[in-house]
């Protein structure tokens, strides 16, 4: 095991173990201090992490003439119905204290020559309310201040290279972890007394993804088996502007071009939002990523025009889309950028609470692994580093204030076969292609139907308690998609384009409905037990 070196490591109170090394893992473990925590990283801290990657910056109501109402009538409009008004409050509200936070932690949010914060438009926002960093690096600015942190904390103790793959429970309480090494090797169970799931999103179970290879859903995946609810896992954003290079992840070509002034066109030149929603390129997410599948999808092609907007200043303003472009031998000064949709965010996830409990004791979870409700049906720009932030903190106080300091914990081998712990390529492939095609931008019945089909068929095979994890969470996704017949936010239906008043709430799921769900569609003689 990798620990963080430090001279009282065998004294280390193992009661908290984080599971996670991105934005929201950190940040608890930061919040819980001097409390003693473990982080499980199955990549080391900074690395493997969404929030490393992010472009955009944080939403937070803190300018002048903004407020935090205008935030939260923003971020219900863009969830499109099903945002939970309460907890999107509580987000909202909290952002400016979060914000300072990050500013004591020493991110160098960009500020103007009078020392003030810079703030940016992105798209769905009617207000300038986004902190960037050096415009597009605000995520991996953001990272870098709380690894540092981390690793001046003496409370935190880093086990990095080990996958999460199972929870075990006793009379419905969380009782540890299971992981293994990444790359294989013997499981090892970390008992703790509380558990916090910060594991990230979902985008290696698509094709397509502007995530990084760790976000397989494996946090999903691992409360679902134990029984914890998971709500909204229908809800999947496609982020319009990825960069079409052919690469694995997708580099992102961030929304504050858009939000700067830049366009989308066709091949023939043509600005095809403009017939489709009022606010053009800066429409939320799934509009813009639904039109551009279109455009593709006719053979108009799809790019993302700079030139006008930004033109010469491109390199200095968006310095790693800028790289990132002329990578792929792409000038963005003077020619448009091809984009196409890629998966992005997971709306759906883990169904917590305002303090980021789970429906099984024990269990917490923060950032993108959850579904808190505060985006609904679509997120809003720049609302998922907040959340990991708000309610990140408002886990650790609530593990603060209910769950005292308990006896120390050593991790203990489990006894399991050590082999079969890395998925087969060629099944994750299969996997991975089948979501983009059947539970991708726009989904059909009989497509849904195809992908459970073939999920079952990868289960019947499967030796991988991680693959086990990524077809679990695959098979909720795809169930909760099947059951939803209307198009809502980042869900869309072709068979059925219009959203239902009797969908006008959000999705809560167990495994077992799911699989009665899928039982049901393979074989239509059993009884639906959902929707």
């Amino acid at each position: 095991m990798n620990f963080q070196s430090r001279d009282d490591a065998a004294q280390i109170n193992d009661d908290v173990i984080i599971v996670g090394g991105g934005l929201a893992g950190l940040f608890c473990a930061l919040r819980l201090a001097p409390r003693p925590v473990t982080i499980l990283a199955a990549a080391p801290i900074g690395q493997g992490a969404s929030s490393a990657w992010a472009q955009g910056g944080i939403a937070a109501a803190i300018s002048t003439g903004d407020s935090i109402e205008s935030h939260l009538a923003d971020t219900l409009a863009a969830g499109a119905g099903t945002v939970d008004e309460k907890i999107a409050r509580l987000m909202v509200a909290d952002a400016a204290d979060r914000i300072h936070d990050l500013l004591e932690y020493g991110v160098p949010f960009d500020r103007d020559l009078a020392g003030e914060l810079v703030m940016s438009r992105e798209a769905a926002h009617s207000e300038r309310r986004v902190v960037h960093v050096k415009g597009d690096m605000a995520g991996a600015a953001i990272m870098a201040a709380l690894v540092a942190a981390v690793h001046e904390t003496s409370s935190i103790r880093l086990i990095e290279g080990y996958v999460g793959e199972s929870i075990t429970a006793e009379d419905g309480h969380a009782t540890g972890i299971v992981a293994r090494p990444r790359g294989g090797g013997a499981p090892v169970l970390f008992p703790a007394r509380a558990i916090v799931l910060a594991t990230g999103g979902i985008g290696h179970l698509y094709a397509v993804t502007t995530n990084p290879p760790e976000s397989e859903g494996a946090g999903v995946g691992m409360a679902a088996r134990v029984g914890a609810v998971i709500a909204d896992p229908e809800f999947v954003q496609f982020h319009p502007t990825a960069i079409a290079v052919g690469r694995d992840p997708a580099p992102l070509a961030t929304e504050a071009l858009r939000g700067e002034g830049a366009t989308l066109i066709n091949a023939a030149g043509e600005r095809f939002m403009l017939a489709i929603d009022p606010l053009a390129e800066l429409a939320p997410r799934d509009i813009v990523a639904r039109a551009i599948h279109t455009e593709l999808a006719a053979g108009r092609g799809a790019f993302l025009d700079c030139r006008e907007a930004i033109g010469a200043e491109f390199p200095e303003k968006f310095p790693t889309v800028y790289q990132y472009c002329r990578d792929a031998g792409i000038d963005p000064v003077n020619e448009p950028i091809p984009i196409a949709p890629a998966e992005h965010f997971h709306m759906g996830g883990v169904l917590t609470d305002a303090s980021g409990r789970s429906t099984l004791d024990g269990l917490w979870a923060c950032g993108e692994t959850t579904s808190t409700g505060a985006h609904g049906a679509n997120r809003l720009a720049s609302n998922s580093l907040l959340e990991a932030v708000v309610f990140s903190a408002r886990a650790a106080d609530d593990i603060k204030e209910h769950m005292p300091d308990g006896a120390v914990m050593q991790p203990v081998p489990t006894g399991e076969v050590a082999a079969g712990g890395e998925p087969d390529p060629a099944a994750v492939t299969r996997l991975r292609e089948t979501m983009t095609r059947d539970v991708g931008v726009v989904r059909d019945r009989a497509g849904l139907i195809r992908a459970l089909e073939i999920i079952a068929e990868l289960e019947g095979d499967c030796l991988s308690t991680r693959f086990r994890n990524m077809l679990t969470t695959a098979r909720l996704i795809t169930a909760a998609a099947l059951a939803r017949t209307e198009s809502r936010g980042g869900h869309e239906r072709s068979d059925f384009p219009g959203s239902a008043e009797t969908w006008h709430r959000r999705t809560f799921i167990t495994l077992e409905e799911a699989d009665a769900i899928a039982a049901e569609a393979l074989s239509p003689t059993v009884e639906s037990v959902f929707g």
